[in-house]
Order: C-alpha cells, then sequence, then structure tokens
C-alpha cells in the first residue's frame, strides 16, 4: 500500500503547491502559450496519480483486478509489490477514487451539453435576427453581420462554426482593426480553446475545494485570451489589436472605476501597449521540455518496484 499512499500524497502536494508556484511566476503573461501547456500538464499529472493509485489500490483489494494488471509481469516484479498486506484500505481508497473519476466525467459531460444547449440557443437566437433567405442554408455562411447598436463580436463553434460580428462593431473597427478581431476569434478556434474551457470548467466544478482546479480554470479563462491576443497581434501589430479591444468594449464601462464582468480587458489593452518582454527561445524550450516531464513523475513513482525488481 506504500506506492498507492506514496501517489496520492504526490498528487495532493502538486495539488496545493502547483498553483501557487504557477502564480509566482512572471512569465505567464509574457508566454500564454507555454503557461497553458504547463498548467494542463500539472492537471494531468494529479489526475494520473489518482488513476495510478486507483489501479494498484484496485489490484491490491481484489484477485481479478491483479490478474488482468499482473497479467504479463514477471512474478519477480509482482513479489515487489505487497499487494496481500494491504488490509481493507485499498478497497475503499480505490472505491473512492473510482467514485471521483465518475464523477469527473459526469461533470465533463454536463459541462458539454450545457455548453452544447447554449450554443443551440445562440444559433437559434441568431437566426431570429439574422433570418435565412431564400437559396440559403442555415449555418452555410461563415460571416454572419447582425443589426446592432452595441459594437460585439463571438465565434460560434459547432460542426459549422461562424463568426457574428454586429454593424456597430463594423462602424467602429476600421481595415486593419477588424482583421485584427478576426485573427482572435479564428485563433480561439484553432487552438480549440473551447475544449480547454470545458475540462477546466468541468473539474473545477466537480472539485471546487481543490486549489489546482479552481486556479486552473481562473487560469484557462485569461490565459486564452491572451493567447488570442497574440495571435492577432503577430498579424496586424499590437498598437492594431489594443485598438480593436478599446472600440469593442469602450461602451462597456470596463475602463471606469467600478469593477465589471470585463475587468481583464483593461489589463489585456495595456499588455498590448507594452514592449512585449518574451522568454528566449532556449528558455520557452526549457520550460516546454520541463512541464512535460511532469505527468512522468507519477508513472515513474508507480513503476519504482517493478524497475527495481527486474534490476
Amino acid at each position: 500500500m506504500m506506492v498507492p499512499a506514496a501517489l496520492l500524497l504526490l498528487g495532493a502536494l502538486a495539488a496545493v503547491v502547483a498553483p501557487r508556484l504557477l502564480a509566482r511566476a512572471d512569465w505567464a503573461d509574457h508566454e500564454p502559450v507555454v503557461a497553458l501547456w504547463v498548467w494542463q500538464c500539472v492537471v494531468v499529472a494529479v489526475l494520473l496519480c489518482c488513476a495510478l493509485s486507483m489501479t494498484l489500490s484496485a489490484a491490491a483489494a481484489w484477485q481479478a483486478v491483479r490478474g488482468h494488471v499482473f497479467a504479463n509481469a514477471p512474478h519477480a516484479v509482482v513479489d515487489a509489490y505487497p499487494l496481500v498486506t494491504t488490509g481493507p484500505w485499498a478497497a475503499a481508497t480505490a472505491v473512492a477514487l473510482a467514485c471521483g473519476g465518475a464523477w469527473t466525467a459526469a461533470m465533463l459531460v454536463r459541462e458539454v451539453v450545457r455548453a452544447r444547449a447554449r450554443r443551440r440557443l445562440r444559433r437559434a437566437e441568431l437566426l431570429v435576427r439574422a433570418p435565412v433567405l431564400p437559396g440559403e442554408e442555415p449555418g452555410a455562411e461563415p460571416l454572419v453581420i447582425l443589426e446592432g447598436e452595441r459594437p460585439d463580436a463571438w465565434w460560434l463553434s459547432g460542426t459549422a462554426p461562424q463568426l457574428v460580428i454586429t454593424t456597430a462593431a463594423l462602424r467602429r473597427l476600421k481595415g486593419r482593426q477588424l482583421d485584427s478581431l478576426l485573427a482572435h476569434e479564428q485563433g480561439h478556434a484553432q487552438a480549440r480553446h473551447d475544449w480547454l474551457l470545458h475540462c477546466s470548467g468541468a473539474l473545477a466544478n466537480g472539485f471546487p475545494q481543490v486549489p489546482v482546479f479552481a486556479a486552473f480554470r481562473d487560469e484557462m479563462h485569461r490565459l486564452v485570451e491572451l493567447a488570442a491576443d497574440d495571435m492577432a497581434s503577430r498579424r496586424f501589430g499590437r498598437l492594431t489589436t489594443a485598438l480593436a479591444l478599446v472600440e469593442l468594449n469602450e461602451d462597456r464601462g470596463v475602463f471606469g472605476p467600478c469593477p465589471t464582468p470585463h475587468a481583464h480587458v483593461p489589463q489585456r489593452v495595456h499588455r498590448l501597449l507594452t514592449p512585449p518582454d518574451r522568454l528566449t527561445a532556449m528558455r520557452r524550450l526549457g520550460l516546454t521540455a520541463t512541464a512535460t516531464l511532469v505527468p512522468v513523475v507519477p508513472v515513474l513513482v508507480a513503476f519504482v518496484p517493478g524497475l527495481r525488481a527486474l534490476g
């Protein structure tokens, strides 16, 4: 039972320490893509700790599971894991972790179902505000222009993705500003940021008391916007992208003293207007490689007794 317990302790340590370490990192705003990868690797490592601990606990508790887990393993490897002296705690741990896994899957399914319901509702509202003309098919056009007094734009994902933009936004955004807005929304679609938001939301809603999952959700919402801003600014310039953000959000009061749901917009504008302070290519590569190795740690912890037995 030592290895499952060590995996649980490792997962708990990562879940508590990782958010604090990443919150102190001063490079995340400058390298949002790298930060997104680091967060994903940390969360995968925590989930791997739980999954491997569940598997070894179930193998210790039930002979049938043990036969599947160690089906082709040499006797020395099986003997390296003290599976018959674990007592009743192994079964309780395996059942608790299995319930946690099922709850996570249920939260993810709920998140996806709710997102699809919201998307269907928005498409139905879109058809009411922009009815299909004779000879057209719903969803056939990738760009939909709505009559509206408030400048706004959003991306409707799905099998037939569409970019929706209001006439007020068209009046405000000129030339390359409109192109930068399109590039921003296309960046979200190309990087499949919607799935990152679904997964982080499912984990945070399913386990609100786990620090790493709550921080993962909050950071995903912030970092995906920064990453899309960078994709747009690389093509059309940082000043153009910042001006497009200002024109889109000026009427919403986000630049006033009172907090609003879009309070992150002034920070994004300030970031775009500040000279970029990117990391060197070698440091970006080092951070990416180090983050990739993080999920390997629980795998090594789980396999250490077997590897030692093999000599």
